[in-house]
């Protein structure tokens, strides 16, 4: 694993708490807040599985 990967899924999971908590409390902007990072960590995931595959095949 690599960081990009790491930190997307860690971004992943604060994101998804973050937009619990929002929707626990009723706070529309939080969970919003929550769903955008959850977003950002899956794309940074991504691009660390992308990394890792390009540097696996060479």
């Amino acid at each position: 694993m690599n960081k990009d990967q790491v930190k997307g899924a860690a971004k992943q999971v604060k994101g998804a708490v973050k937009e619990a908590a929002g929707s626990v409390t009723d706070n529309p902007r939080t969970e919003a807040e929550g769903k955008a990072e959850k977003l950002e960590g899956k794309v940074q995931k991504g691009y660390g599985d992308l990394k890792q595959k390009i540097k696996d095949a060479l």
